[in-house]
């Protein structure tokens, strides 16, 4: 009886854990993800380095991790991109590729990917990321950058 219990309650589960709700879920977790991330392409392409933050957590926990170490804050964040890219000819054109966006629960996701900034004057740029976004107050955001 025990082992007929045990094989139920295991298929209950995993028909709960794939269920069409999950699936609808993960869906609209991934299309909101990359509404984020075609918005961010969209401002960083046209110039706008603060438009192109709005996609992160606008909090003193956010991590941004690249070349030069760690940096905590939304506004310190900000500031090293201004410093790094002072104008629109040295953001260039920025383009996102290989997303691979995997829901983590209903309020964790993480994006891994390739960055590319085609950059005519100055030499392109590129590398990869991995991105963890949390649902805050409702909205997508990056809570942590990782970016090669």
């Amino acid at each position: 009886m025990k082992p007929l219990l045990l094989v139920t309650a295991a298929a209950l589960l995993t028909a709960c854990a794939t269920s069409p709700r999950g699936t609808a879920d993960s869906a609209a977790t991934r299309q909101a993800i990359a509404h984020v991330l075609a918005t961010q392409t969209a401002a960083w392409n046209r110039g706008d380095v603060a438009g192109f933050m709005q996609g992160y957590w606008q909090n003193d926990s956010l991590v941004f991790i690249g070349k030069s170490g760690l940096t905590y804050g939304w506004q310190a964040t900000l500031d090293n991109y201004r410093r790094s890219y002072p104008n629109a000819a040295a953001m260039g054109q920025l383009d996102f590729s290989n997303l691979r966006i995997q829901p983590l629960s209903l309020d964790a996701a993480q994006v891994i990917g390739r960055w590319h900034l085609a950059r005519p004057s100055q030499g392109d740029l590129q590398g990869h990321f991995l991105l963890v976004f949390r649902r805050i107050a409702g909205q997508w955001v990056v809570v942590a950058d990782h970016s090669s």
